[in-house]
């Protein structure tokens, strides 16, 4: 059996997703392939979370922090597609 015919299962994106591992949107599986986030039909390589069925994404406002030292999120609201990228 060679590696070309071994075929990768992805698991399938879930409507709510986040990369913070504190948070209960947090699904490892997903995160072990490449993620493409489009907000209003553009890529955005910036989200850290997202959530299809309510429109939104979540994108770090700068450099700013929180007293926690975790990146302040703002809030982006629109059409949202995730896909795995190739």
């Amino acid at each position: 059996m060679s590696s070309a015919s071994v075929e990768i299962r992805r698991p399938t994106l879930p409507d709510h997703l986040s990369n913070d591992k504190t948070s209960p949107h947090y699904n490892a599986d997903c995160f072990k392939f490449r993620i493409g986030i489009r907000l209003n039909g553009k890529e955005r390589a910036d989200v850290e979370e997202y959530c299809i069925s309510e429109g939104w994404v979540m994108v770090p406002s700068g450099k700013t922090r929180d007293r926690r030292g975790r990146r302040l999120l703002i809030k982006l609201k629109g059409t949202v597609e995730s896909f795995y990228r190739d």
